[in-house]
């Protein structure tokens, strides 16, 4: 048997190096490092995953959305850590639990004699936000917002340049996206974090224009035509008295109402992007899309959001699109609104301190983007308006734990069986709900929180006409 010569084995080896560097040439490994790269992050504020099409909903009312979805990384199991936009917003850029930043309401203080708004500044002078991080590493910052929840007075604007809310509560797209569209055109040739918010899917958001109802395709004879004080309305109520009862057809309406908003908004969105692309953006920016909660529609018997943590009201769209992406990847894995932080400033390849690393209660979703596995739970809280103290786990295999902290109330649901949360099984399997509970209560503890505190329900508003006998 002849044996190879050195020379035979050096040309051999020189071709397995030739062959390495074609291959890399012609299929560059994704570095997922993007220094130096804008981005554009856009809350879809009161967006439910169940009505976008992307995620499964028949009707085709969210193209541009879907576009997006289709180029970029698509997690289908985005979850907000809270069901309402002051805690859950200011939660993307802290990256930390509502708790932990402990913007949970509009008001810090709330009585006859006391009024204090809550400001991150105050109430957690410690935290950083993403804004102030960007712009320390030479990022122009600009945040143009449909105001209310996300209003600069609770520190929403703390590390931006520039910072839109004076608008009329609860306005979308069309006074937001222009604004931030005259600020792009000024700052293109520098390097930018854009926020970009609308309130266009919101209970009390209606089109400047009043609605044409071309989603009502039923001949609908019941009280209601969609104005906001019918949705206030019922929303109180339902805070009042725990529950509405509305027919299949009021509950058919309010959704057909809802998916011209969603039809609307998307065409908004989709203008929005044709002119960033006219200011050739599109190659230097990653974009991020996202809702801060859903909204409820009967599911469980309520209106609006805020009071529950189910699903409709947590599940959230969550896309991530890198630059000069063209072919989309799914995820099923769930993930949570506290992971977008890390996720942004590992893509920017922007160090973390030990001061950041230790706020950190999110993690960077890149391994994930890579193909690896993270196995996330996820462990949401709301104390809307102080109606309710609800704490929650839903874990990554598809569990999902309550509970209502006045009241030491507990529901557990199995979401891959059960994903509309009907059946609730704390007494069906005890084992399992212990399981869960156990996990929750050292979550808890880890933030310093327990369930043995005095939970006291109180009003604490959002709106001028609520609490005023408080």
């Amino acid at each position: 048997m002849k044996t190879l010569g050195s020379k035979n084995i050096f040309l051999i080896l020189m071709m397995i190096v030739l062959i390495s560097v074609f291959i890399y040439i012609s299929f560059p490994q994704k570095s997922f490092k993007y220094k130096d790269y804008n981005i554009v992050f856009v809350s879809f504020d009161a967006l439910q995953a169940a009505h976008v099409h992307n995620l499964g909903y028949p009707l085709e009312i969210t193209p541009a959305i879907d576009a997006m979805a289709r180029r970029g990384y698509n997690f289908k199991e985005g979850i907000s850590v809270s069901s309402w936009t002051v805690p859950s917003s200011m939660s993307w850029f802290t990256g930390v639990y509502p708790s932990q930043h402990k913007v949970v309401n509009k008001f810090s203080t709330y009585t006859n004699d006391t009024k204090v708004l809550s400001n991150l500044k105050k109430l957690s002078p410690e935290i950083i936000t993403l804004a102030e991080i960007l712009k320390q590493n030479g990022y122009a910052t600009a945040g143009f917002t449909g105001d209310a929840g996300v209003n600069g007075v609770s520190g929403f604007n703390q590390g931006f340049d520039v910072y839109f809310d004076n608008t009329t509560m609860f306005s979308g797209l069309e006074v937001s996206a222009p604004k931030a569209l005259d600020w792009l055109k000024e700052n293109k040739d520098n390097k930018f974090f854009l926020f970009l918010h609308g309130y266009d899917f919101h209970g009390q958001y209606v089109p400047p224009e009043g609605f044409d109802y071309r989603y009502v395709n039923f001949k609908y004879t019941g009280p209601y035509n969609g104005s906001k004080e019918q949705q206030a309305a019922l929303r109180e109520e339902r805070l009042q008295k725990g529950y509405l009862n509305l027919s299949d057809d009021d509950v058919r309406f309010w959704r057909a109402i809802y998916d011209e908003k969603i039809d609307r908004a998307d065409k908004k969105f989709a203008a929005f992007l044709e002119e960033f692309r006219k200011l050739g953006l599109m190659d230097k920016t990653i974009f991020v899309l996202t809702s801060d909660h859903g909204t409820e529609f009967y599911e469980h018997k309520g209106i609006d959001h805020g009071f529950t943590l189910y699903d409709e009201l947590i599940h959230v769209p969550m896309i991530i699109v890198l630059p000069n992406q063209e072919k989309g990847v799914a995820i099923d894995e769930q993930v949570r609104s506290i992971d977008l932080m890390p996720t942004i400033l590992d893509l920017l390849n922007i160090p973390m301190n030990e001061t950041i690393k230790n706020q950190m209660q999110g993690v960077s979703l890149v391994p994930l983007m890579k193909g690896e596995k993270l196995s996330l739970d996820v462990y949401p809280e709301t104390d809307y308006r102080l109606y309710t103290f609800k704490r929650a786990i839903r874990t990554s295999d598809g569990w999902k734990f309550i509970l209502t902290l006045e009241n030491k109330n507990k529901e557990m649901y199995d979401l891959t069986n059960d994903p509309g949360e009907t059946k609730n099984l704390i007494d069906v399997n005890q084992t399992k709900a212990y399981e869960l509970e156990q996990k929750l209560l050292k979550h808890l503890m880890l933030l310093n929180q327990s369930i043995y505190t005095q939970w006291e329900i109180g009003c604490n508003p959002v709106y001028p006409t609520q609490c005023q006998n408080t």
